[in-house]
């Protein structure tokens, strides 16, 4: 099932300047008319920390990005999303892994979901990881086993950062 072209495009470009206008970061759209799906949206998330591995300690890194496909079903199917940067988390499997985002809300897209609250689930999963349900990929299972010790806690839940801070290590 999918909606009317027209419908489509407009409910999409509606959702993408929500988006823009909601969220204080970059984010670059394959094709900015929708004339054609699919259609890939790159979101570059800045001040939001999320684990990363360095030399063997857990660090926040507040630069991640990830792209999102938006095929014809849309809204009816989920869009197809892929992790781009380096990351240390149970539920986000890194890029050479496959870049596979585990989210409830991906699990429970329905027509009523849109980009925008997907976005902000995200930016929650990066600060809150689920080392209860990890991927199986190693480094997703080792992050669960990690932060199952440890749990991951940012040094500062401050979402939307300006200027980029250094690394701060977390034992």
């Amino acid at each position: 099932m999918s909606l009317p072209p027209n419908i489509l495009r407009n409910r999409l470009v509606n959702e993408l300047a929500m988006c823009r206008s909601s969220l204080e970061y970059r984010i670059d759209c394959s094709d900015e008319e929708f004339s054609e799906l699919p259609v890939t949206l790159t979101v570059a998330m800045t001040g939001i920390p999320g684990p990363v591995l360095r030399n063997g300690r857990v660090e926040d890194r507040t630069e991640h990005g990830m792209s999102i496909t938006v095929t014809a079903d849309y809204p009816y199917e989920k869009p197809i999303v892929r992790w781009q940067t380096p990351i240390f988390h149970p539920n986000i499997m890194l890029p050479r892994d496959g870049g596979y985002v585990c989210t409830k809300l991906l699990d429970s897209w329905s027509f009523s979901s849109n980009l925008l609250g997907f976005i902000k689930g995200v930016e929650s999963l990066l600060v809150n990881p689920n080392p209860m349900n990890p991927y199986r990929s190693d480094s997703c299972m080792l992050a669960s086993e990690k932060f199952i010790e440890a749990p991951y806690r940012p040094a500062d839940c401050e979402s939307r950062v300006t200027e980029r801070r250094g690394p701060r290590i977390v034992s």
